[in-house]
């Protein structure tokens, strides 16, 4: 079967299933987070770390249990890096440097996996159980419930609270990833990825060599690593590794995996708001943008490239790695089928551009949802100034203190991705390093990558360019810093926009009130996403990516 013809029926089969599932299962997500009664699992648990379920709270103690929360994970997974030679299954694997196991704890803590050394030569079964896969669960409840706490703040009036932490993230494991990623790594396991505590197996060749193949418990942290939009691999090769990714339906349902609960979170958001045609413009807009992603994506990639597989497994083809490639940057998956390093300019473009936008179509779990709801407050405030009307969404009104807290959530990333991209370069003894050990591909190329590199780590996406060599301090701690701001300043900014709204009345729609569920809010706020975000780094990618492909 041609590759295109192959290409066209898996897009159409990822179509047919997100269009079939996101109802039902936006339906459940809502359920969890309103339903009154706890489980008594969860009842217990509660009784365990002290909290009381039926007690709110405001944005302040909100956002003090997730840092409180994050910084006891990062700490735990540091130490489990350094105490790794004395775990059981560590495989004889020594303990991890102080700069690579900080970079590795931020970067799973925050949802981010960006992984600095070669898993499956670095990293025994304990620390990749015990921490790296615990992690892959929190890190992904965290985001869920922290865009329920927005939710929440424009569904209600006069409130001062947000809902309770603990329990948003309880259930976000309890009732949603944990049972869904049990059902996902049965599924990858009938379909051929490995799971054993086998170690290393040395075998001899049928041509009388040796060979060394690694094992491991792969399928249980697959299902989580793509369901709860993490990434990182159990092996370097990631999921074009064929115990990760072996065939063309296992790489079908990870794609699947990574897109369920983002495209089902505006469901979910417009069953609490009590309107669903508010999550179905938002869902539009995701959609519309992953859309012309994997398009110019895949025309770039068959068309722009005289040598399109380089870097891709024969056994997915480029259709299938486009869509793959478009999956993991739109969400902050961050894992590869494919070396994004090896596509061409403007196909490596469109990768850096999905970042870029801020992983909003559809973004990552919770963190996708949140940032286009607050697009579409940024968007409401601009349609309102050129009508010269107090601006109001879903019936609260945007005023300064909104407004400036929008602005300074969507300035948060840039500034971070470019901050870093120039200091790498503009510091003596830093330039130096990057250039002559962390850069692969010298010139143009190579400022994509380091470009590359602070875009996803900003942007808490995970994948990189696979010319790039980051395990060095200054990549280490740089990136680990990158990461830490990119995750908590914006959840710190979206709470307290939550808190603004939830202490406001419900203002009545009038004659003059925009309409937020209507194809033209929609191409208000696609407009809005492309100008406000992606134009920001134009410059930038002129000196890379643009520059590169047009050379």
């Amino acid at each position: 079967m041609p590759d295109s013809v192959a290409g066209l029926l898996q897009i159409m089969t990822v179509l047919v299933v997100l269009v079939a599932l996101h109802r039902p299962m936006g339906a459940y997500l809502a359920w969890v987070y309103s339903a009154r009664r706890d489980w008594r699992l969860e009842r217990g648990f509660y009784r365990v770390i002290g909290v009381d379920p039926s007690r709110e709270q405001s944005s302040g103690a909100y956002l003090r249990g997730i840092l409180v929360f994050s910084t006891v994970g990062i700490a735990f997974v540091f130490a489990l890096q350094k105490l790794q030679a004395l775990l059981p299954y560590s495989l004889g694997f020594g303990s991890i440097p102080n700069a690579l196991s900080f970079n590795t704890a931020v970067s799973f803590v925050t949802n981010t996996n960006w992984q600095s050394y070669s898993p499956d030569v670095t990293m025994g079964y304990a620390v990749q159980l015990g921490g790296l896969v615990v992690q892959n669960f929190v890190s992904a409840a965290v985001g869920m419930a922290v865009a329920v706490a927005l939710i929440r703040g424009l569904a209600r009036v006069r409130s001062g609270t947000l809902g309770n932490f603990w329990v948003d993230l309880t259930r976000g494991l309890a009732r949603v990833l944990v049972p869904m990623a049990v059902v996902a790594a049965v599924v990858l396991l009938a379909g051929g990825v490995i799971q054993n505590f086998g170690g290393f197996e040395h075998v001899t060749t049928l041509t009388g060599g040796s060979a060394v193949i690694p094992g491991g418990p792969v399928a249980s942290q697959e299902a989580i690593k793509m369901l709860g939009t993490n990434g990182g691999g159990f092996f370097n090769a990631n999921s074009a590794h064929p115990f990760e990714n072996p065939n063309a339906f296992t790489n079908l349902f990870e794609i699947v995996l990574m897109l369920i609960i983002p495209f089902s979170m505006p469901r979910l958001f417009g069953r609490l708001v009590g309107d669903t045609r508010q999550g179905t413009a938002i869902a539009a807009v995701m959609a519309t943008i992953f859309a012309a992603s994997l398009t110019a994506m895949t025309i770039f990639e068959t068309h722009g490239a005289t040598g399109a597989m380089e870097g891709k497994e024969t056994r997915f083809g480029v259709w299938s790695s486009t869509l793959f490639a478009t999956a993991t940057t739109s969400t902050s998956t961050g894992a590869v089928n494919s070396a994004h390093d090896s596509y061409s300019a403007l196909g490596g473009m469109m990768a850096l551009l999905d970042m870029m936008f801020g992983e909003i179509s559809p973004g990552g779990v919770g963190s996708g949802l949140y940032g286009m709801l607050v697009l579409a407050i940024i968007t409401v405030f601009i349609a309102g100034l050129l009508v010269g009307r107090t601006p109001e969404y879903l019936g609260k009104k945007i005023g300064p203190r909104q407004i400036t807290l929008a602005s300074l959530y969507i300035l948060v990333t840039p500034t971070l991705a470019l901050a870093g991209t120039a200091l790498s370069f503009a510091l003596p003894g830093v330039r130096d390093s990057v250039i002559s050990t962390s850069i692969f591909n010298p010139g143009l190329h190579g400022v994509t990558e380091v470009l590359y590199a602070y875009t996803s780590a900003a942007n808490n996406n995970g994948s990189a360019f696979a010319g790039l060599t980051a395990n060095t301090d200054w990549m280490n701690i740089s990136l680990a810093v990158v990461m830490l701001l990119g995750r908590f300043v914006p959840i710190a900014f979206v709470l307290a926009l939550a808190s603004s709204f939830a202490a406001q009345d419900k203002v009545p729609a009038t004659a003059g009130t925009l309409p937020t569920h209507r194809p033209q809010f929609v191409g208000l706020l696609l407009g809005v996403s492309i100008v406000v975000t992606a134009l920001t780094y134009f410059p930038v990618l002129a000196l890379g990516p643009l520059a590169e492909g047009l050379n």
